[in-house]
């Protein structure tokens, strides 16, 4: 069964369509590759799946949720079940790397100090960061941060990764070790859905491509034989 699934689905922003017809399924484990132009509505798309965008057209369902009649209160459950990488990393600046994800953790329920420090010892071994626990935001490189927002997005074992530009306000090769970390998650059972304009990390990392384009979702594992996917570089 999907983990999500859209079918007809249309996505506002300010009153203006984004997305129109949109329907697609995405199942455990696959490494989803999210482009289009800037303004294309991939970070919309990626909104509406954790209730940051609502949906008032066709249906949408992510794990049991109906997106289109979801309650409030039950929001934070569903963002609680889904990792979010940020391409601005949104790290806590006034704390430390265990103090950040100390913070998630308490959000969102933990209360064993001892089953805390565990988890966050386990997920930064998980990125290669397990020896900068006390450092600052501000004393880690950029990818040295987006390694540490993937492993907040992994603390509470979410079977799906959004990924809204990871990679945008890195140098290629920080790039490319932080797409490594993504698809490793995706090959361990973890959906992962990067939106992204590299198109060359694609080739490194093969995955589903959708792309919108003119106010379209379209699956290029879709297209039909003989038609090539438009992969060059927006």
């Amino acid at each position: 069964m999907a983990i999500i699934e859209y079918q007809g689905v249309e996505i506002l922003r300010k009153e203006h369509v984004v997305l129109k017809n949109v329907t697609f399924s995405i199942d455990k484990g696959q490494m989803v590759y999210l482009v289009g132009k800037v303004g294309s509505g991939k970070s919309s798309l990626l909104k509406t799946m954790y209730g940051e965008v609502p949906i008032t057209t066709g249906s949408a369902r992510v794990y049991d949720y109906d997106l289109r009649s979801i309650r409030r209160r039950d929001i934070p459950m569903l963002r609680r079940r889904t990792g979010i990488v940020f391409q601005d990393f949104q790290l806590l600046m006034d704390r430390n790397v265990y103090a950040n994800l100390d913070f998630v953790l308490a959000a969102t329920g933990w209360r064993s100090k001892a089953d805390k420090e565990q988890r966050i010892e386990e997920v930064l071994r998980q990125v290669g960061m397990q020896n900068k626990s006390y450092k600052m935001p501000h004393e880690l490189s950029g990818g040295e941060q987006q390694r540490i927002v993937i492993a907040r997005a992994l603390l509470n074992n979410p079977d799906i990764i959004l990924a809204d530009e990871p990679t945008g306000n890195l140098d290629p090769a920080t790039g490319e070790m932080i797409v490594s970390h993504l698809y490793d998650i995706a090959q361990s059972g973890t959906a992962v859905i990067v939106a992204t304009h590299n198109m060359s990390l694609i080739e490194t990392f093969p995955g589903r491509v959708l792309r919108c384009d003119d106010k379209q979702l379209i699956d290029e594992s879709l297209l039909p034989i003989g038609v090539e996917a438009d992969t060059s570089a927006e």
